[in-house]
């Protein structure tokens, strides 16, 4: 039985410890490769060929003098010239002599090939990977919205492209007991008051009401927070500069969640009739006037 441990981090912030699941090093490798971030990319293909080359520079001074007008024993010299071989470069100054070093040169000019077939197609999949730049509301909030208790949070459009026929879907994630006390995570569907649009430019404020049928219904801060309650974000639509799907997701915590209060405006209107919204407040909340 594998007993290796893998620490996940979910997008709420929180860590779970994962026993027994089968790792492998080429398991994920594709996956790994698109999702790490792009220093530990650039990291990993710099240390990659730094051991590469290393490991082909150790096997050419094995060889002796198997590199022309190599000095005898040099690592520089044979690390040089693997790096030439890998590359395909070729500055005709130092070149194979021994058919043992021959045959090593051709091993590494196909590893070289392959290599640079990968990581070509790797950085144009992370590059040409559609992605959508969303800021959601770092708090949302629970207010009267037209009369009625809601769930309140706002996202935002940080590119100056529009995302069309955009979907927002919400759910709660909470700690619940069944009817036979076992514990369980269960997740329930928040109805919006509109959970599409036909296009998503500026700003768009979701809401949730709280009615009778509402998850929400008769929660308190106390009792969300010992429930573990977390609201789920998930937007999708179809940018209309690469006419592809883009996706963003958000979660906010019970901590998240600010009670009886409002989100600061941000739009405004100037003399002549301009339209600003100012994103320098777009985070902010304050307290409902009378609120407690």
């Amino acid at each position: 039985m594998d007993n290796t441990q893998l620490v996940r981090r979910l997008p709420s912030g929180r860590e779970v410890i994962s026993i027994g699941l089968p790792r492998g090093l080429w398991r994920d490798a594709y996956h790994t490769l698109l999702t790490m971030s792009w220093p530990r990319f650039f990291g990993l293909l710099v240390t990659s060929f730094l051991v590469v080359n290393t490991g082909f520079a150790l096997c050419y001074s094995a060889l002796g003098d198997g590199i022309e007008n190599a000095r005898a024993g040099s690592i520089s010299d044979a690390f040089f010239f693997s790096v030439q071989t890998l590359a395909t470069i070729g500055y005709g100054k130092m070149a194979p002599q021994t058919l043992p070093a021959n045959v090593l040169v051709s091993a590494e000019a196909f590893m070289g090939m392959i290599g640079l077939a990968v990581t070509t197609g790797v950085v144009y999949a992370r590059f040409a990977r559609p992605t959508a730049r969303v800021v959601f509301s770092q708090q949302a909030v629970i207010r009267p919205w037209e009369g009625v208790p809601s769930l309140l949070f706002r996202m935002g459009n940080a590119r100056g492209n529009q995302i069309v026929e955009a979907r927002v879907r919400v759910t709660l994630l909470s700690d619940e007991r069944t009817a036979e006390g076992e514990t369980i995570r269960r997740v329930h569907d928040l109805r919006l008051a509109r959970s599409e649009q036909s296009m998503f430019a500026l700003t768009w404020m979701v809401v949730h009401p709280i009615g009778e049928d509402s998850p929400l219904r008769g929660e308190t801060p106390e009792s969300l927070r010992a429930r573990r309650g977390d609201i789920v974000v998930s937007l999708t639509g179809l940018d209309d500069a690469l006419s592809q799907i883009v996706h963003a997701r958000h979660v906010y915590t019970a901590d998240r969640i600010a009670w009886n209060s409002r989100h600061a405006d941000v739009m405004s209107s100037r003399p002549d009739g301009t339209q600003v919204i100012d994103y320098r407040r777009f985070h902010e909340t304050e307290p409902l006037a009378g609120a407690r």
